[in-house]
């Protein structure tokens, strides 16, 4: 059997010198033994994969709520897409595959049912309390809410996966860092996860929508990318069919991916960090998509909101979530004997409408609207 020190022996011959390696991490908030067999960053895994945050993220949005068909993507789907591509970038690159997958399960813990429109929600609701951020949130999950050991709230992270949770950033998602060195980048292993969430909400995005019939594959060629995807795997756009859906989407990652890591080696032979320190010392992330794929992107992504995002059945559903979120809001912090006894109970420790926000912000879209029927369908038993 490999016991924690050989795995970390392991690390610290195979992976590249700018990797995180387990043996060196920064630590815990509360001191723990260490795990016989497995190392530190494991550990984090596991424990973020066994959290009810976690676990709820299969009945949460992403574009499409969940009772709009089984085969859409939820928050908990997208994650494994991200841990997966991340642990393909880290595994190429030689860092640490158990740092970047803890990060990328972690990352999106916090967001609110019914996707971007329920934290935009919640957002509004809190503007005179500080606000919401899903960032944000999935920290203070981790750091506070989940309540799983006698001696310390939360789960009691490492410095490193917690620091690629704050300083997580795409351009849904604006990390801030703050309290783990906001004016650094982070480590690569965080870097990468930013771009494997890119990535998988991107290519999987497109396939939603061209799955459900929003997204017309004739209007794939009003992109460059989407031109350069069709040219090279010679799809004829007016005989599309779900195989050349799925080859399509595979070569869109394949192709990010691919770009990714060249970029990003390309930029590490300029470099040539020797440590962490050096990789945060650099003072701007280091991996990265090539400009010429950055601007693809954009491109896509400008398609994806004019023609996906801002599609009058993705409004509606969009605009009823907000609807929703807001009238729970204000009928738990109008009376908050509506809040279960646990959830009250929290009342001790801070204000209504903080406990009100990460009520909401937990449940799922099922439970959300089954919540909302309860208090204010009068048939409906509560």
């Amino acid at each position: 059997m490999r016991r924690r020190e050989q795995l970390e022996e392991i690390e610290a011959i195979t992976l590249a010198p700018y990797a995180v390696k387990s043996r060196e991490t920064r630590g815990r908030e509360y001191p723990e033994e260490e795990h016989p067999y497995r190392t530190a960053f494991q550990r984090d895994r596991d424990r973020i994969i066994h959290t009810t945050a976690f676990r709820r993220l299969e009945y949460k949005t992403q574009v499409f709520v969940y009772y709009e068909g089984d085969y859409y993507r939820t928050r908990l789907t997208h994650t494994i897409e991200v841990a997966q591509i991340g642990r393909t970038l880290a595994k190429a690159l030689g860092l640490n595959e158990d740092l970047a997958e803890a990060i990328a399960l972690a990352h999106d813990l916090g967001h609110t049912p019914f996707g971007h429109s329920g934290e935009e929600a919640l957002h509004e609701l809190m503007a005179d309390y500080g606000g919401f951020d899903h960032n944000r949130q999935s920290l203070r999950i981790v750091t506070v809410l989940e309540k799983r050991y006698p001696g310390f709230p939360g789960l009691n992270l490492t410095w490193e996966v917690r620091e690629g949770i704050a300083k997580h950033a795409t351009e849904y998602d604006k990390g801030t860092g703050e309290g783990y060195e906001p004016d650094k980048p982070p480590s690569l292993e965080a870097q990468i996860i930013n771009l494997a969430d890119e990535i998988a909400y991107t290519s999987h995005d497109l396939d939603d929508g061209l799955r459900a019939g929003i997204l017309t594959p004739a209007s794939l060629l009003d992109t460059n990318l989407g031109r350069e995807l069709v040219r090279e795997l010679k799809i004829n756009v007016n005989a599309f069919d779900d195989m050349a859906r799925h080859r399509l989407i595979r070569k869109l990652i394949d192709l990010s991916v691919s770009d990714v890591l060249e970029e990003t080696t390309r930029r590490l032979e300029k470099a040539s960090p020797q440590s962490v320190e050096e990789v945060r010392a650099w003072g701007k992330p280091i991996a990265g998509f090539s400009e010429e794929m950055a601007r693809l992107y954009q491109e896509m992504k400008a398609y994806l909101l004019e023609n996906f995002y801002r599609h009058y059945r993705v409004v509606r559903m969009m605009t009823k979530a907000k609807r929703l979120i807001a009238d729970l809001f204000r009928a738990y912090t109008s009376e908050p004997r509506q809040l279960p006894d646990s959830i009250r109970a929290r009342l001790k420790e801070e204000p209504l409408p903080r406990v009100v926000c990460d009520y909401i912000a937990g449940m799922t879209d099922r439970f959300a609207l089954q919540e909302h029927k309860k208090l204010f369908d009068p048939s409906e038993r509560a």
